[in-house]
């Protein structure tokens, strides 16, 4: 709907202006990534008066990364990706933990595979932003912009 929508996720792989997390593709971050593949990451370091701001376009992971990363995961965690509909209204706990008793009753840790609606994100960084504190409140702001497969860097006004 053109609004900005955020939530904290966990990183689970980096490198080379790649970063992955994971997710059920039919949440709400799911559904937002399919209709507008861009994204923001944001890691602030409060006690040091530091934060980077990370832009760029998510793609899905591979079906091999997703599974690889899946089946590392511990069981219950597994099973709990099958039977959670994430962003889905619940009509109760009772009704999640249900679910979740009868799935654990039917997968082993041997069966318990990605499920479809369940992989990886990786953000493929277009733009950097490094913002470290000042007392003054002139902070210092430097952007790195990928334009034509070069970083551009540029310093912005506070």
């Amino acid at each position: 709907d053109g609004r900005p929508s955020s939530r904290v996720v966990y990183l689970r792989e980096f490198g080379e202006d790649l970063y992955t997390f994971y997710t059920n593709y039919n949440s709400r971050k799911g559904t937002e990534l399919a209709a507008n593949p861009f994204a923001a990451l944001t890691f602030y370091w409060p006690h040091l008066e530091r934060q980077i701001r990370i832009e760029g376009k998510v793609e899905k992971s591979s079906a091999e990364m997703s599974d690889s990363y899946f089946l590392n995961r511990p069981y219950e965690s597994r099973i709990g990706a099958w039977a959670s509909d994430q962003s889905q209204v619940l009509t109760s706990r009772e009704e999640l933990e249900s679910r979740l008793k009868r799935l654990a009753g039917e997968m082993t840790p041997d069966t318990a595979v990605r499920p479809p609606h369940w992989g990886g994100y990786t953000l493929k960084a277009e733009y950097y932003e490094f913002w470290q504190g000042r007392e003054s409140r002139l902070h210092d702001r430097l952007i790195y912009v990928l334009t034509s497969n070069r970083w551009r860097i540029q310093r912005l006004a506070p």
